[in-house]
Order: C-alpha cells, then structure tokens, then sequence
C-alpha cells in the first residue's frame, strides 16, 4: 500500500556508490557500506581521491536522508495509519540509533584525514568548519536520549493531528475551525473560538507531560555535551557562529521598540473600525470592516493552478519548478482528518525534487502558506545540480528568506486569485500579518529562552514567566475570563515541541525577506535576480555572505527594522 501521493522517484544523478537493491530501512543491509566507506578513506592519498570519497558519502547520506523523508511524509499524510507509523518508528528506532555513530565516525575520519587541509578553498571552507563543529559536540550517549526525544515529538504530532470538534452538529478539525475566526458574526466566532480553545485544554496536562520529558531530555543531552544549558548547547548544535543569545535578546527589544506601537496602531484601528470598546482573541481574524472572509478558492485544484499563473507572471525559471512539482505529483495540500497540523517543504535528496505539505481550507492563510512553501522548493530546485549533499541545504536563516520573500514577491499577482480590491485587502492583511508576527517571534524565542536556563522550573513558574512575555507582547486584547486559555497558548506551537530554538529563524528571515521586498520596490529586475542568485548557493557559504547575495543585510537590530517597518507602514497606508 503506497501512502505517498508520489511513487518511486530516479536519483537525480545515478548511483556510483551505493548499491540499487540496497533495502535502507535495513540496518544489516546499510552497515557494509558504512565500513566500506571507512575502509576507503585511507586509501584516498590524493586530493582528487578524497574529495571523490566525499561525494561517495554525500550519495549514501542522501539515499538515508530520503528514506527518512518518505516514512515521515507518510506519517504526517497519514497520522491514524498504523502502517506508516509504524514504518515511521521502525526508522527512528532502528536505524537512526544505528546511522548517527556511523555518521559520527565518518566525520572523524574527515576531520583527521591528512588531506583535509589540501582541500580547496572556499569550497569546502562552511563545510568543514560544520562537520568539525559537529564531531565536537557529538557524544554516544545522547544517541537514545535523541531517540527517546523523537518520539515524543511523534506523540504530541498525534495527539494534536486527533483533536477534532463537533461545531453545530459537524465534525470539524482545529485548523478548518480557523475559517469560522473570519466571520462577521462575533457571536459566532466567539462560539468557534472558546469551543476550540475548550478542546485544547483538554490535553493540556499531555502537553505539559510531553513538554517536561522533554526537557529533562534536553538538559541531559546538553550536559553530557559539556554545557551548563541546553540554550547554549542548541546554538553550537544549529551552528550559529554569527550570532549569539543576546543578539536574540536584543532582536527581542527592538521587537518591543519599534513594532510593539505599529502593533499596537493596528490593533487600535481594528477596534475602532468594529465599533467595540475591547478586542477580545476572536476578533484579531476577521475583517475590521465586517466584510466576509476572503475566499481565494474553491477546492485545492484551484488554488494550484491560480498559483502557477502567479509565478507564470513572476519569472519563467520559477513557474517551471512548480510544474515540476505538479507533474511529479510532490503536493499534498488538502486539510482532512488524520492529517498532521501544519505545513512544511521537504527535499527528496537523492531525487533532489521538493515536496510541499499543507492544510488548505480555503482561506487567505493558504495563499500565504503555498506561497512560501514555493519559495523553499525553489530553494531546493536551485541547488539541484550541488553534489555535495550538505551544500543542498542551508542555514534556516536563509532558507526562510527564500519562502518569505517569494510570500512578499508574489503578493504583487494577487490579482490571479482576486479582483484587485480584494487583492489589496489580502495584501493589506498579509502586511499587517508580518508586522504582527514578530511579537509572537519574541514570545516563542523568549520563552524558550527562560525554559532552558531556568533549569529546575515549576509549571507553575513557567506559567508565570509565559504570561509576563504575553505582558510584554501580547498587545491590547482583553483576555478576562480566558486566562487559563491564555497561559497555554502556546500549546499549539509545534516549533517548542518539535523543533527547539527553531523560531528565531524566521524572525531574522523575516527582516531578510522585507529587504528583498524593499530592493524590488527600486529595481524588480534586479532584486528577483538577486534572489535566485542568492538560492543558487545553497549552504556553500557563511550566512553573512548569504544575505549580502539577496542583496540584504545579516542584521537584527532597532536601526535594521525600524526603515523596513516604515516601509510596510506607508504600503499600508496606500491600501
């Protein structure tokens, strides 16, 4: 039974290396070619020999790398399968405990090998400071804990792919609920908002449970690496060697300066507009002037094709990526039952094709989120011809420029999916959209920042320490008789269960993709150029140098934002 929307995909180049009957959800099957890989790096005396067991490796760690990719995407295509979660853990509990010691002593020899200062420079210049990075942070005894903390990543996954509602007598996920926000009614969409917020509660303790295991989890693995905090460990991990937590610290200020009062004007509009002396949380989604929700599409066959005429109008390179896409059946786009929450962009990388997962219910969201995920395949595509397997890649940072600008970049075409009042309307709650995540950014980043060197907390501490960030961030909304809603909402973000400290990430992306944004407003030619230009180095070089090929500066602070903020405002204004 095939889970997949898509069937077996040809490498993008032959295998030379690995063999093609080679079972690689078979631990048995994959360690002979880990020894012999092991057994070949002292035979490779010459530059040229090495750099050719190099990209021997690359070939086999993307054949495992798409593997885990299969078994994930049916897994999250499919959260109420037991056949693809089962295949999924058969992954994690098998083979990925096997893979990491085996990966790791690959990178030893790397490190080691006599050549490796032969190799030339810059090619291998991120690279190798990586790899080095990782064998020193590498320890055996984290390999379970990691393990251990997979899998309760996959039991918060499917404890919130299975909340569902009954709403006026039809069963209905958390996420389809999202469209009732957008309704004129405010009796009804205080009714779709309290009874979604009621489900979540529900497993609230799970969460906590999950969250505390977790935790305990991390911290270990950090001191087993040597570092005080599981903070300081994540950033060396995630290898971020340009920036360091009081950047993070000081982005939060500025956040707090210079766009907590654009926030703060908007939100005070909002409630002048629908005539209400408090905005409560069910009134951040709908239209300030109670019109009804934006409707851009029907079903997801439409929104497809009214998208693949935006980039039709864009640029002719990128509208063939996302025909690609199409033909090669790598979308997964409806919302359903059973399906995991979210979207995501992942990469196939022995195929080196990108696949797209969404939840589309018809709404202005779902513009947005095809949108960006486009940007992450184009990333992907534009490296395609990159054999070296970590150079296909890059820094979150700079990935989620490649998405956020492609959001900005494409708004331009809204016109494909409405009349051009409407279009504005999408734009203008786009706009205001960016401007309002940034606070939620600060939250999520912040509070991660307390968990994690508050070693020893309380939930109750916790709890406290996440309604003074909410303090600080949260704007004028009224919680008054939600306030246990409000002290777990962060509950519904993914990225603190699942993906830690990754959420900065889009917060510095985001500046970046505001000044491509701002370089298309003096020359589009130019900026879009920049752009692909920029994709086209993958993760070959240093994020500093990343940013400054998209034409853009790799900066976080008060004097960055503040213009860029400026920029969205007068937009803004014009719509």
């Amino acid at each position: 039974m095939n889970l997949l929307p898509f069937g077996k995909l040809a490498p993008a180049k032959p295998r030379t290396f690995v063999p093609q009957n080679l079972d690689l959800g078979d631990w048995p099957q994959i360690a002979p070619i880990f020894e012999q890989l092991e057994v070949r790096a002292a035979q490779a005396t010459t530059v040229a020999e090495f750099e050719k067991w190099l990209l021997d490796w690359s070939e086999l760690s993307a054949a495992l790398d798409e593997e885990n990719s299969r078994r994930n995407i049916a897994m999250t295509c499919h959260t109420d399968n037991a056949d693809a979660e089962k295949a999924f853990l058969h992954f994690v509990e098998n083979v990925e405990p096997q893979l990491k010691p085996r990966q790791f002593e690959l990178e030893k020899i790397y490190v080691a090998h006599p050549q490796r200062n032969n190799l030339p420079k810059p090619r291998f210049e991120v690279f190798d400071r990586e790899v080095k990075n990782h064998v020193e942070l590498f320890r055996p005894e984290n390999v379970a804990l990691e393990t251990e903390e997979a899998k309760l990543g996959q039991q918060y996954q499917k404890l919130i792919g299975a909340q569902t509602v009954s709403f006026r007598g039809e069963e209905k996920t958390l996420v389809q609920m999202g469209r009732f926000l957008e309704e004129p009614d405010r009796a009804l969409r205080q009714e779709a908002w309290e009874l979604v917020a009621k489900r979540r509660l529900q497993d609230s303790e799970k969460c906590e449970e999950i969250l505390d295991e977790l935790i305990k989890l991390r911290t270990q693995i950090a001191k087993n690496a040597g570092f005080e905090n599981y903070r300081d460990f994540i950033f060396r991990l995630k290898s971020r060697f340009d920036y360091t937590p009081r950047d993070c610290e000081k982005f939060h200020d500025a956040i707090e300066s210079e766009i907590m009062p654009a926030v703060r004007e908007i939100q005070n509009e909002r409630k002048r507009q629908l005539k209400l002396e408090k905005l409560r949380p069910w009134d951040s989604a709908v239209d300030p002037q109670n019109r009804a929700p934006l409707k851009p599409f029907a079903d997801v066959g439409e929104m497809v094709s009214r998208t693949q005429n935006i980039f039709n109008h864009l640029d002719a390179e990128l509208a063939a990526g996302f025909q690609q896409m199409q033909d090669l059946k790598l979308l997964d786009l409806d919302n359903r039952k059973g399906k995991a929450p979210g979207g995501y962009q992942s990469t196939l990388s022995e195929a080196r094709v990108p696949f797209i997962f969404m939840n589309a219910v018809g709404v202005q969201r779902d513009v947005e989120t095809i949108l960006h995920e486009a940007g992450h395949a184009f990333h992907a595509q534009a490296t395609r011809g990159e054999d070296l397997y970590a150079y296909r890649g890059a820094p979150i940072e700079f990935c989620e420029v490649a998405s956020m600008a492609m959001e900005l970049l494409g708004n331009e075409f809204l016109e494909e999916f409405y009349a051009t009042p409407e279009a504005n309307r999408a734009r203008k709650t786009h706009l205001e959209g960016i401007i309002g995540f940034f606070p939620w950014m600060a939250i999520v980043d912040a509070f991660q920042h307390w968990i994690y060197t508050h070693i020893g907390h309380t939930r109750a501490e916790r709890k406290a320490a996440y309604l003074k960030l909410m303090d600080r961030f949260g704007g004028d909304v009224d919680w008054t008789g939600l306030e246990e809603s409000r002290a777990y909402s962060w509950h519904r973000q993914l990225h603190i269960f699942l993906y830690p400290f990754y959420y900065v990430e889009y917060g510095i992306a985001q500046l970046g993709a505001l000044q491509v944004w701002a370089n298309s407003h003096r020359d589009k030619v130019k900026a879009l150029n920049d752009y692909k230009n920029s994709l086209a180095l993958g993760g070959s070089r240093p994020l500093p140098e990343l940013f400054s090929a998209a034409g853009c500066k790799f900066q976080f602070d008060a004097a960055t934002i503040k213009p860029l903020i400026e920029l969205a405002g007068n937009e803004l204004k014009k719509l």
